[in-house]
């Protein structure tokens, strides 16, 4: 699990971390604007598309050899992306970067499907939800880190080489330490090939228009999304046929317990949500309060350190509270956005790293008690066999929130901004989706647990 941990922080650091880089990337390769966004969303793009086929890949023929597959790959793309030379090279390391990485990431959480028993895997998922909140909180302070040591020529290229010996020993200790398959239990089924290719198609058509929604000017992109309800309403038809025959890609049974389909539903906004305020809140530090990218990586740490400490415990205590845990989680993440936007308001300028380390840190305490107890009670009732692409699943509709949280906010912001040329106040805009976006997690959270205890309450027949 220590290697399996180590592989999911750098695949999900490198979602956030490459934010503060960018005007370094920029000036260093002279990228247009549209390659710039491509460097960004296309490693989100890459990673949606391939997790639940390597998920499901993984359930059937072993999760350790797709594993180490996967995390080979994104070690020799980091190492790719370190040395380019031109914007071309970079975008395409960036983009297999982001298809192994999402090789990697369903085998984490099905090898704590497969490891634990149901009971033990609070602490382990617990982990893994440290690993998902610190990855994506400290991703700016440790490119800004990296840029203040090695310079903005070349410390952008350093948020690449990290990965490359901390790759190659995890690749070592994986083949090592992490359980195979004996060749007679794999199975021998079809795996799909027409549902990968309707899923993929679908959630390409679905997340470029997202990704792209800045680049592309006009309401003609989003026909690309009505394309892509179509082909995922064919991919769910196809799914239902293909499972009387077989083993499908998706068990679309699992949506119809209460626990899976409303926690996949709760991580879907919660991401659309909780991915956005770095976005945002690094763009207001530097390009609107002067911030250096090292100051701006410090002012988002509280909410590091916040949700570390808050998902180490989340995943002790989820099995004894259950989904009001989350609900809980929510809330503060609620009360500490809204204490951000009110700290702002009052402490105006260069004060705001500072006016905002409270708020910040309560709001970060609240995604840490979100994140991992929704992982665990959402793949709680989920078969071990289906634990790779059951959880591929829902780290797919945590990309489709992520990209759809970047671009409504983004599209609020750069708006707000347009028109009146104030960065705080179109962060402020901007927050209002972003608290949006929980609210609607919180509802759903909230169902959940209503509907619970209305099943408890039933007299038993």
């Amino acid at each position: 699990m220590s290697v399996a941990m180590v592989a999911g922080f750098m695949t999900l650091l490198d979602v956030s971390i490459v934010n503060v880089a960018l005007p370094s990337i920029r000036a260093d390769l002279h990228l247009s604007p549209g390659e710039l966004q491509w460097v960004l969303s296309g490693y989100a793009l890459t990673f949606g598309l391939v997790l639940v086929p390597a998920g499901r890949f993984g359930d059937a023929r072993g999760r350790r050899n797709v594993f180490i597959a996967g995390l080979a790959g994104f070690t020799l793309a980091s190492a790719a992306a370190g040395v380019a030379t031109g914007p071309m090279w970079l975008v395409t390391a960036r983009l297999v970067q982001g298809a192994a990485a999402g090789v990697v990431n369903p085998q984490v959480s099905g090898l704590i499907q497969q490891l634990f028993q149901p009971a033990e895997r609070g602490r382990p998922f617990g982990v893994l939800g440290a690993v998902i909140g610190i990855s994506t909180a400290v991703g700016p302070l440790l490119g800004g880190l990296l840029i203040q040591v090695f310079g903005a020529e070349s410390g952008w290229r350093w948020i690449f080489y990290i990965n490359v010996p901390i790759g190659l020993v995890a690749v070592l200790l994986g083949a090592r330490w992490i359980p195979g398959r004996r060749a007679g239990a794999r199975e021998r089924e079809t795996l799909d090939a027409t549902g990968v290719a309707l899923l993929g198609i679908g959630v390409f058509l679905l997340l470029l228009p997202l990704v792209q929604e800045r680049e592309w000017h006009g309401n003609g992109k989003w026909l690309l999304a009505a394309a892509a309800v179509v082909v995922l309403a064919g991919f769910v038809a196809w799914e239902r046929r293909f499972a009387g025959r077989g083993t499908s890609l998706v068990d679309l049974g699992l949506f119809r317990v209460r626990s899976y389909g409303l926690g996949a539903l709760v991580g879907l906004f919660y991401f659309g949500g909780f991915t956005s305020i770095f976005f945002t809140y690094t763009l207001l530090l530097q390009s609107g309060l002067q911030y250096s990218a090292l100051e701006a990586g410090l002012a988002v740490t509280p909410f590091a350190l916040g949700s570390a400490a808050a998902a180490a415990l989340g995943g002790r205590v989820v099995n004894r509270f259950g989904r009001p845990l989350v609900v809980t989680g929510l809330l503060l993440v609620v009360a500490g956005l809204v204490g951000t936007m009110l700290a702002l308001h009052l402490v105006p300028g260069r004060g705001a790293g500072i006016a905002t380390v409270l708020p910040l840190l309560v709001a970060g305490i609240g995604s840490g008690l979100v994140i991992t107890p929704n992982q665990t009670l959402t793949l709680a009732e989920v078969p071990v066999r289906r634990a790779g692409s059951a959880g591929a699943v829902l780290q797919v509709g945590q990309r489709i929130g992520t990209a759809l949280g970047i671009a409504a906010v983004g599209a609020v912001f750069f708006n707000q901004l347009a028109g009146d040329g104030s960065w705080v106040q179109a962060f402020h805009s901007s927050l209002l989706v972003t608290i949006a976006f929980v609210v609607v997690a919180l509802a759903a959270a909230v169902t959940d647990v209503a509907a619970g205890r209305s099943q408890e309450q039933r007299p038993t027949r």
